[in-house]
């Protein structure tokens, strides 16, 4: 009598609108997609144009200013706020909280770009304005992935973390957050809408997620198995199998996305080690990171500010103001998660904690794996540029990048698997905050139900599948 009086209280909670409307939505979307994939392509790259080229310098104006705003706020007297009660210790070790907080914000993107980045910069005029391709291809990438980005992230999770930890509210949403702006309109049609919008938010930005570095994956098949089949039914096989992992995941809550999250990171740092040690150009990559990295530092904050305003290359437009998007769109879920996770730990230690091993992280990866091809190209060894200009596709660049390792079979699948996990450790995080949008309160220690959980776990599947067949990516 209780379980079923509890179940019926928990059915109650739930927020119908904001469960059923994307669902109803994103299928309407997967159909035009699948039956209509160049309309659908056309009008997507218009709105991409439009947001880029007409609102770009708010884009980089919210970008430097919410880094600012993070290190003022670690470095201020509200550094010292805990998000818990006030003697309350960390929930998880500094290496779990990482491993998760690292994998939730960054997809097996990180993978695909790190190998691949420079290149794209490498062909770009802006590169030719600035100097050579050895001073500065490798420079945007570690831009382009690392303080504002992980600034976005870790002041929103302060935020999230104080609301959630300190404040015990119990509405996790995104509404919630905006309560001491919108005031009593957070109850109304405002924060609905802003709800709302936060869902196709997630839901857009994992989709492009998906389907942009699941062809590598299916790149990797072909070439270890010598498969002939059509790319597509590999790549949807893919995707499946990564949803059944971080589905399988999610339903053992915090402990199996822990554990995930720790076998992403060994796996990862697993990879950078070999190509470092193994790939015969670790002194350059060490060299030429060391100075990309200075230079970044050294030029930050004109790299944070330049518009092209005669639009000579669009180079902002193309890249930067690309990216800032795009991890605005990530802000949706990823604050939120890490927030959760940060339970016992101060406002200081969440921000300067994210940034050692969030951005130490990720400059790591873009340092040992783009500097690698990068060091082979300018000392004439290989010629990637020209591979890329004759095939178009970034993803048999990569292969041929591997090649160049020893025991490259056994590189491919490392590469596999740990592109496997990191998307599986992402997105059941990502599964996770979109669960906890689906009720109207949730208390603070309770968990979404698993039928809605399972039901977030296959939505966020449906449009990257359904994104293949347009093309958009």
């Amino acid at each position: 009598m209780n379980m079923n009086l509890l179940n019926s209280k928990k059915e109650k909670q739930i927020d119908w609108m904001i469960t059923l409307l994307p669902l109803i939505i994103i299928v309407i979307l997967c159909v035009l997609f699948i039956f209509k994939p160049t309309q659908s392509n056309e009008i997507l790259s218009q709105v991409r144009y439009f947001l880029g080229d007409t609102f770009g310098i708010y884009y980089l104006i919210i970008g430097l200013g919410v880094f600012l705003i993070s290190i003022f706020i670690a470095s201020s007297k509200y550094g010292n706020i805990v998000l818990g009660n006030k003697n309350e210790k960390p929930k998880y070790s500094f290496f779990a909280w990482g491993s998760m907080m690292f994998t939730a914000g960054l997809a097996a993107d990180i993978l695909f770009y790190s190998f691949s980045e420079w290149i794209l910069y490498a062909t770009d005029p802006h590169i030719a304005e600035l100097g050579s391709i050895q001073d500065w291809s490798s420079v945007y990438p570690i831009f382009h992935w690392s303080l504002i980005p992980w600034g976005f992230y870790l002041v929103l999770a302060v935020a999230f973390g104080f609301m959630l930890h300190v404040r015990k509210k119990e509405r996790q949403k995104y509404s919630e957050a905006c309560r001491p702006i919108l005031g009593k309109h957070t109850d109304g049609l405002l924060g609905r809408l802003i709800d709302l919008l936060a869902v196709f938010a997630l839901l857009a930005g994992t989709a492009t997620t998906f389907s942009l570095a699941t062809p590598l994956m299916t790149n990797i098949i072909n070439e270890l198995f010598h498969l002939q089949l059509n790319p597509i039914i590999i790549t949807i096989s893919i995707l499946i199998v990564t949803c059944f992992i971080y589905t399988y995941s999610l339903l053992h809550g915090f402990k199996g996305i822990s554990f995930l999250a720790k076998s992403c990171i060994y796996l990862f740092f697993a990879l950078l080690a070999y190509v470092l040690f193994f790939g015969g150009e670790t002194q350059y990559i060490i060299e030429t990171g060391f100075s990309a990295l200075g230079r970044m530092i050294q030029n930050f904050f004109g790299l944070a500010t330049y518009t092209d305003a005669q639009r000579t290359t669009s180079f902002p437009q193309n890249w930067t103001i690309f990216y800032w998007a795009y991890w605005m769109v990530w802000c949706v879920a990823a604050p939120f998660f890490i927030g959760n996770i940060s339970k016992g730990r101060t406002v200081r230690q969440t921000i300067f904690g994210g940034y050692v091993f969030g951005v130490g992280s990720t400059i790591i990866s873009f340092i040992i794996l783009g500097n690698y091809s990068l060091g082979l190209q300018v000392n004439g060894v290989a010629d990637f540029i020209s591979i890329y200009q004759q095939t178009g596709s970034l993803y048999q660049v990569i292969i041929e990048i591997i090649r160049t390792l020893p025991l490259a079979p056994l590189v491919l699948i490392l590469l596999l698997v740990t592109m496997i996990t990191f998307y599986a450790t992402s997105f059941d995080s990502i599964a996770l905050i979109a669960s906890c949008y689906s009720y109207h309160k949730l208390e603070e220690n309770e968990s979404p139900h698993k039928f809605i959980q399972l039901m977030w776990c296959i939505l966020l599947i449906l449009l990257p599948i359904a994104l293949l067949f347009s093309d958009s990516s």
